[in-house]
């Protein structure tokens, strides 16, 4: 397997406020696990940064230049009760898509077989146009649309494992069925979205765990609801919203997973992508908030990504 990892220093300088869970000691965190030499066959790049119209796949223009407008010269200025902006937030979250485009041109045009992106700030909370949960707009969905623009493509595919349920991602595509989003996570929790019964138009597959809930519960969920609604669906492109909150460690929730479970999830969405997408995989950093727990789950993602 060829697997690419996208990152850049604007991921860094994206700053928020001290005590803040989403800081860039995460990003320091996964870089570390991935200096190791297991990884040093892995394809290294830059992630590039998007211009901001493309965020337009996915949002309205008058959302994108409102938050454009209040990225603050200095200091740090609230967006919303979890959500800040620095001087250098916009840098960061043009990066941070663009890191998500260009893998998927890299696995359209043969340079890679998947990818991760070692970005922030997260994106999957971000609703149409509404920015929340740390997230300002929704790196996955603008990365499916775009897909779907540039190559044809009919039906994307969005497995979201973070612990938090992705209800931006759940809010664009709703009514659209040239997507497919399949998310397990944690309820009652933030942001209180991802029932069961939220369906969209078939299109939507949420198996919330309860707290405490640990691997036998995971891959329940995952076997017996993700894998076959993703396997019904036949995408030609999957796309992961990679956070790893549900690990035990992590302080913002109560899922009880282990370096091991992300391994095995990745394993199980790489054989779907084997089977209907030429293997073309994408998976973008979204959650994590305990540095140890998220390393070595990145670092166990990322291992069975480069592994097959």
């Amino acid at each position: 397997m060829t697997t690419v990892v996208f990152s850049h220093p604007s991921s860094l300088d994206h700053i928020t406020p001290p005590g803040h869970p989403e800081r860039p000691d995460r990003i320091r965190a996964v870089e570390q696990a991935l200096s190791h030499e297991d990884f040093n066959d892995l394809e290294r790049r830059e992630a590039p940064a998007a211009d901001s119209k493309v965020f337009e796949l996915a949002h309205p223009a008058s959302h994108i230049a409102m938050l454009e407008e209040r990225i603050p010269e200095t200091g740090i200025v609230v967006i919303d009760a979890d959500t800040s902006a620095s001087p250098k937030s916009w840098d960061a979250v043009r990066h941070s898509v663009g890191a998500a485009l260009e893998g998927v041109d890299c696995v359209f045009d043969g340079r890679a077989d998947n990818v991760f992106s070692v970005m922030r700030p997260p994106g999957h909370h971000a609703e149409k146009t509404t920015a929340m949960g740390f997230c300002f707009v929704n790196t996955i969905a603008i990365a499916a649309r775009y897909a779907q623009e540039k190559y044809g493509i009919e039906r994307v595919a969005i497995i979201d494992w973070d612990v938090h349920h992705g209800n931006g991602t759940q809010d664009i595509f709703y009514e659209d069925d040239s997507v497919l989003f399949a998310s397990t996570h944690q309820m009652p929790l933030y942001p209180g979205t991802g029932a069961k019964h939220e369906t969209g138009i078939g299109n939507i597959f949420n198996a919330p765990l309860s707290e405490g809930d640990g691997s036998d519960a995971f891959k329940e969920a995952f076997t017996s609801k993700i894998l076959p609604a993703v396997d019904n669906f036949a995408p030609e492109l999957i796309l992961i919203s990679a956070g790893f909150d549900a690990h035990f460690k992590d302080p913002l929730a109560g899922i009880k997973l282990v370096e091991d479970d992300f391994d095995w999830a990745t394993g199980k969405v790489m054989e779907l992508a084997g089977k209907h997408c030429d293997n073309r995989l994408v998976s973008l950093l979204e959650g994590g908030y305990d540095l140890e727990g998220l390393a070595d789950s990145a670092a166990a993602h990322v291992r069975r990504l480069k592994q097959g």
